[in-house]
């Protein structure tokens, strides 16, 4: 599988920067999620990590009846 796609990728100038691209926009998106998850206060954190075991009062819109 690897050789039909080194074959073609050989014929393309400065291919070898593309991995280090991808790296990039990969780390970049990683540590920027990273710093918006630290910066939200915890309030928010609790609110959020309580959604699921809150009861509701109002039936839910796919409950068989």
């Amino acid at each position: 599988m690897i050789k039909f796609l080194k074959g073609p990728m050989e014929a393309i100038e400065n291919v070898e920067i593309f991995p280090i691209i991808s790296f990039l926009i990969f780390f970049t998106f990683f540590i920027g999620l990273l710093i918006y998850v630290i910066r939200q206060p915890k309030k928010t954190m609790d609110e959020i990590s309580s959604i699921p075991l809150e009861n509701d009062d109002e039936p839910s819109v796919n409950s068989a009846s």
